[in-house]
């Protein structure tokens, strides 16, 4: 199979979908691989260290999207791009399509075959594509809530960690899955007051055993959330609901009886925020401020630490576009239900439920398009 990889140009994404290492796993498996130029610059990956992997250099992202039957990124492909997919080609990448119709109807327009990394399953209902980023993004939010509750960049001015005779910051987790629980650590780790919300008490039961007396644990419902956002320096929004667009958790009400100079770090913000006032954000521009709170809305935060993120990324999609490039993706889907639970957009048709249910599609059972009774 030719599988072709572009340049990232999401604002500020320096990731890149294959490393020199798993481009040589492609070639060493009898596939081609088409890179475009430059795209692996942002983790200190050269040109020719793809060629010396076997790869083959491209100027431009055109001749991948025109000549490659397989595609592979990190980010959802932009309105540009998505103008060059087309129909029988297999596109491999985050999509997070349910808080996203512009780009559902563009990937439906386009006819392309659209597997997801935040939708495939492991074999414990876990997602493995998107856990390493959630882990690198969870960590990230610490450093990032850290930094904009510094006064010059409009928050409290508070030391999240404290000094003797000085009481630490509050930090708030609402959602204690890999996100949350990563967050969690950073936080603990710094010497934050730290309190995990969540509404599954296993969920509680496993952080609360983890963290012994080092963090707090409350079940997350309007009265104890409401109560922990009020008084906290810091809020990570770490909820995920696989697939479907993130409930809205703490509302513009809650907003009010804030603290001025608290922020707000929503990571749910791929899947349309779970913070009413949250809004999409870039590195270049990552906060805004809401009735005096200071929110940060990144939209791709991994992209930051764009070497750590692209390996550990690697680590999980590479064994699957194997698979795909080996066997084709119908074989593929059929001898993996866990990859065939990634299949979000088919031919015109939206194939994961979650999404047509959020944007109003028509869906078709990734089943029936796989000819499975």
């Amino acid at each position: 199979m030719r599988v072709g990889c572009p340049k990232e140009i999401k604002n500020h994404e320096y990731r890149v979908g294959l490393t020199p290492e798993s481009a040589y796993e492609l070639v060493s498996q009898g596939n081609e691989v088409w890179i475009e130029s430059g795209a692996g610059l942002g983790i200190d990956a050269t040109d020719e260290q793809y060629m010396a992997a076997g790869a083959k250099i491209v100027d431009g992202p055109d001749p991948i999207f025109a000549e490659c039957e397989m595609v592979v990124k990190v980010k959802e492909p932009q309105a540009e791009e998505r103008k060059k997919l087309r129909q029988g080609q297999i596109l491999y990448t985050y999509l997070h399509l349910a808080p996203d119709p512009d780009q559902t109807r563009d990937l439906l327009d386009s006819g392309v075959t659209a597997i997801a990394y935040e939708t495939v399953t492991g074999p414990r209902g876990q997602l493995p594509l998107l856990k390493p980023m959630s882990q690198v993004a969870g960590r990230m939010s610490v450093q990032a809530g850290a930094s904009a509750l510094e006064k010059a960049h409009g928050g409290r001015g508070v030391l999240l960690g404290g000094v003797p005779g000085v009481m630490p910051g509050k930090v708030v987790v609402i959602g204690g899955g890999v996100v949350g629980f990563n967050a969690a650590q950073m936080a603990v780790g710094l010497g934050a007051n730290v309190t995990i919300l969540d509404r599954d008490p296993e969920v509680l039961e496993k952080v609360g055993t983890h963290f012994e007396a080092r963090a707090s644990t409350r079940f997350s419902n309007a009265a104890n959330l409401l109560d922990a956002v009020s008084g906290a320096d810091l809020v990570i929004g770490a909820v995920l609901i696989p697939g479907a667009a993130a409930p809205k958790l703490v509302t513009r009400n809650m907003l009010k009886r804030m603290q001025k100079g608290a922020v707000l770090v929503d990571v749910a913000i791929d899947q349309g925020g779970c913070f009413e006032t949250s809004r999409a954000t870039t590195h270049a521009e990552p906060t805004y401020v809401v009735d005096d709170v200071v929110h940060y809305c990144v939209a791709n935060m991994p992209g930051a630490v764009a070497r750590t993120s692209t390996y550990a990324l690697n680590n999980v999609t590479l064994p699957h576009a194997l698979r795909i490039a080996r066997m084709g993706w119908k074989e593929a889907l059929r001898a993996d239900p866990h990859l065939a639970e990634g299949l979000n957009v088919h031919e015109g048709k939206v194939t994961y439920e979650a999404v047509a249910t959020e944007l109003g599609h028509e869906y078709r059972s990734t089943a029936d398009v796989l000819g499975i009774a």
